[in-house]
């Protein structure tokens, strides 16, 4: 028998640290496929093979770490969680589960756990921060996502997602559905730190998910004229620039009008972007979010309805495409009241981030299980676990696994 590993999740954690630090931001820069992340996923492999899991990395790119002692999957109770991050992130969102999940294995061979069987998956691309497109690795599993699509997708640099999976690896030609893959997953089970204060006010360390926020992008396209900012009169312009700062401030206000709704931009990209240079073209990256969809389409409605004006009165013009939407998720209840009691009462939180979880959920029963945030900042080097915490979360992911694994 392999030799169970005394791994802690903030010694897991500690070992990656240095990997993909951002000095410039804070925090950490990990988008899918760069050196950093790359880095960790060998780490994850490393890792697991350690412990004596079978590890392969599918035809997406997703790597899973097995522990099928009988060579069968069918049925499998998996967890994991995704390794890039935001740009400067924090060192929670993504690891954190991973890790966790590492951990919550070791837990179960210690208790001779045996039944079901079981795997860690790793996901890529889970932030989007590279390729514009969140979840990107369980669409593509799903289907939710046309290969082609996900394949002509290009970063800032304008390298396509196609050429970034061939520099690790990965035969584009290979990626889409994989329902081979989804029919082994029985349960799925995602650990996170939690994304806001609800665990902070209830003074608690674990929870147990029931909702996922409907949640989407787009991205609002103004085109001006692009001039010399020193020879061109104030009247003569036409200045995507001033039409994007309205557009921003309409977005603030129609959100605020709108109960429960949460709409940022929180990226703004000029052309040609020169100091000295009037721009020619301004794209402004939008985020929505509601419980209920329809109220996020409204939204959008009156934002586009807002921006088509704004940039009329700046004799510009203006585009608005959708870049993705995922729609309100809630749970399987019955899976959710069970986990509650396997964890004592945990409390049942809902989630305005999205996770791979909510695209699984259509596919294969899932929960998910969120940790203790004291600073309540997430997507910020702000971001935070308290050890002890990290540790209950490794403890009650594997409570939730055994009881998954042997009923």
């Amino acid at each position: 028998m392999t030799q169970v590993p005394t791994d802690t999740v903030a010694g897991l954690l500690a070992e990656i640290a240095d990997i993909g630090t951002d000095a410039g931001r804070g925090g950490y820069s990990r988008p899918v496929f760069s050196t950093a992340e790359l880095d960790l996923r060998s780490w994850f492999v490393d890792r697991t093979a350690k412990r004596g899991l079978d590890v392969e990395t599918d035809r997406n790119g997703l790597i899973w770490a097995w522990d099928a002692p009988s060579g069968a999957r069918d049925g499998a109770v998996v967890t994991g969680s995704h390794l890039d991050s935001v740009p400067g992130g924090g060192a929670f969102d993504g690891p954190l589960g991973v890790a966790s999940a590492l951990v919550a294995f070791d837990l179960l061979s210690e208790r001779d756990v045996s039944g079901r069987p079981r795997a860690i998956v790793v996901f890529p691309e889970e932030e989007g921060s590279r390729f514009g497109l969140a979840c990107l690795g369980s669409q593509l599993m799903t289907g939710a996502v046309a290969p082609d699509r996900a394949l002509a997708l290009k970063d800032i640099d304008g390298t396509t997602f196609a050429d970034a999976c061939k520099e690790a690896g990965l035969d584009p030609a290979r990626m889409g559905a994989d329902p081979q893959a989804l029919a082994r997953i029985d349960t799925f089970v995602e650990l996170h730190v939690e994304q806001g204060r609800g665990l902070i006010d209830l003074d608690r360390p674990v929870a147990v998910a029931s909702s996922i926020l409907g949640h989407g992008r787009w991205r609002i396209t103004i085109n001006g004229e692009g001039n010399h900012a020193g020879a061109t009169l104030m009247a003569d312009r036409r200045d995507p620039m001033v039409a994007a700062a309205q557009v921003i401030l309409a977005v603030q206000s129609l959100a605020l009008q709108t109960p429960e709704a949460r709409a940022t931009v929180g990226r703004l990209t000029a052309t040609p972007g020169g100091t000295n240079v009037i721009a020619s073209r301004v794209d402004v990256w939008l985020d929505v979010r509601h419980p209920d969809d329809a109220v996020v389409h409204a939204l959008i409605g009156q934002i586009s309805q807002a921006a088509t004006r704004v940039a009329a009165e700046e004799r510009c013009t203006v585009t608005v495409l959708a870049e993705s939407y995922s729609p309100t998720v809630d749970f399987d209840p019955q899976l959710r009241d069970d986990l509650v009691r396997v964890l004592s009462n945990a409390p049942v939180l809902g989630t305005g981030a999205g996770h791979d979880a909510g695209i699984l959920k259509e596919h294969v029963r899932t929960a998910m299980l969120f940790v203790r945030n004291p600073t309540g900042v997430s997507h910020s080097p702000h971001e935070h676990v308290e050890d002890v915490d990290a540790e209950a979360g490794a403890a009650a992911l594997a409570d939730s696994l055994e009881w998954l694994i042997t009923r």
